[in-house]
């Protein structure tokens, strides 16, 4: 029972070097193949050059298409134990047609972040008021939520959105499921091959501009967060990272005030090593931030808000500052970078949070056990989530014929 064939559906095709939802579908990837489950990746995007090469690492790439009923032929042939949809938005696409075409199949799906927070957080800052809790009961929650319940497993990155879910849609226990980031633990020999203080320089932010709380992020730190911090260190510079940078993101650029635009980094990795602090100032976002996580195996000291840290660190102490005003960051951003002290002990810091929270062999484990459970019990474990057997009745009755519709309106006349 342990060797699974695992059907993975993306939203993209997977870019690790460009975002941390692709580190994220990589390392659950690379968890199926450690017990040599079969993987199969689709998706119906088009192809990138900054893609990973599946084939590579054993996975069979295949290529699909929206509202067209070859998929329904290809589950079937396939015949996946267990199909993982990357997002609601894939589970809305395909959900039914396996749940149609091969109902046998356990349906699972990675949230990556709860999209309604996220979008509820955008609204309520771009209305200029603080967000609350009856911000959560959008569109999307609807559409998020009943994703949720239609799936017989939801794999949550973070326990915040896990109590979210919890507290504020009832959703049951057993439909969910933590697994946060998976990563190799820090060593000492990893820590001693850090660049000290002394041998780093300039700070750094570093996000994928696709992402608009990383866009947001990065023009909030350009117009009131480092004309003060300059204004302290007139020397400082401020590199800029980030994937698919538009003319928009590109403008920002200014030598003069030591605002630097890079683009795409190389490797994260390589220019978070040579980096003295790493600047975060999200105001809306959700789910758990790539560039914390590289900061934070870089032994790189960081700054950022509430929402930023938010279930990144559990009982530990955060390795730099957390605040969500605009002089208390500032002020935090100078210590780091010119106390070597305050800069050592928050570097010190990034070790047990990196061990005690997201080492891949304290939650590993648990994912592989959770679905193969599921898979054994599928028929009770459906009979008692009937909220999401009336969803998925539903949503084959109506979705099926509009994705039919759309596809005869795709096909070319004649």
């Amino acid at each position: 029972m342990s060797e699974q064939h695992i059907l993975l559906i993306g939203t993209v095709w997977p870019e690790p070097g460009s975002s941390a939802a692709g580190s994220r579908t990589l390392q659950l990837i690379e968890l199926f193949k450690a017990h040599n489950w079969e993987v199969t990746f689709a998706c119906a995007a088009a192809e990138s050059e900054f893609m990973i090469d599946l084939e590579s690492y054993g996975v069979k790439k295949v290529n699909i298409q929206l509202n067209n009923s070859s998929f329904d032929a290809f589950i079937r042939n396939l015949k996946p134990d267990i199909v993982l949809f990357d997002r609601f938005m894939i589970e809305e696409q395909f959900g039914w047609r396996v749940a149609e075409n091969w109902p046998d199949a356990l349906r699972v799906l990675d949230t990556i972040d709860l999209h309604c927070l996220r979008l509820a957080r955008q609204a309520a800052l771009k209305e200029k008021r603080s967000f609350t809790a009856d911000d959560l009961y959008n569109e999307t929650a609807k559409r998020e939520i009943a994703s949720i319940y239609r799936c017989d497993c939801s794999i949550m990155i973070s326990m915040f959105e896990m109590n979210v879910l919890q507290d504020h849609f009832k959703i049951p226990v057993p439909l969910l499921h933590y697994t946060p980031f998976l990563l190799e633990p820090l060593t000492e020999k990893d820590m001693l091959s850090w660049p000290s203080f002394r041998d780093r320089s300039h700070f750094i932010t570093i996000g994928n501009f696709l992402h608009e709380p990383n866009w947001n992020g990065v023009l909030f730190l350009k117009e009131e967060i480092w004309p003060l911090i300059r204004k302290q260190l007139p020397q400082a510079q401020m590199h800029v990272y980030g994937a698919y940078a538009s003319q928009k993101v590109n403008q920002l650029h200014n030598a003069k005030d030591g605002f630097l635009i890079k683009g795409r980094a190389p490797n994260a990795k390589e220019v978070m090593l040579q980096s003295r602090v790493c600047l975060a100032p999200l105001r809306f976002g959700a789910g758990l931030k790539g560039k914390l996580i590289d900061a934070m195996e870089c032994g790189t000291p960081s700054v950022t808000s509430s929402i930023g840290a938010e279930g990144m660190h559990g009982s530990f102490d955060w390795p730099g500052v957390i605040t969500d005003t605009v002089s208390e960051f500032v002020e935090g951003s100078v210590k780091l970078f010119t106390s070597e002290d305050e800069w050592n002990k928050a570097s010190r810091l990034s070790e047990q949070i990196i061990n005690g929270m997201f080492a891949k062999d304290l939650h590993s484990g648990d994912l592989i056990e959770k679905l193969l459970n599921l898979k054994v019990n599928l028929v009770m474990h459906r009979r008692a989530n009937f909220t999401g057997a009336m969803l998925t009745h539903h949503t084959i009755s109506g979705t099926k014929y509009m994705s039919r519709w759309i596809e005869e309106k795709n096909k070319k006349p004649l």
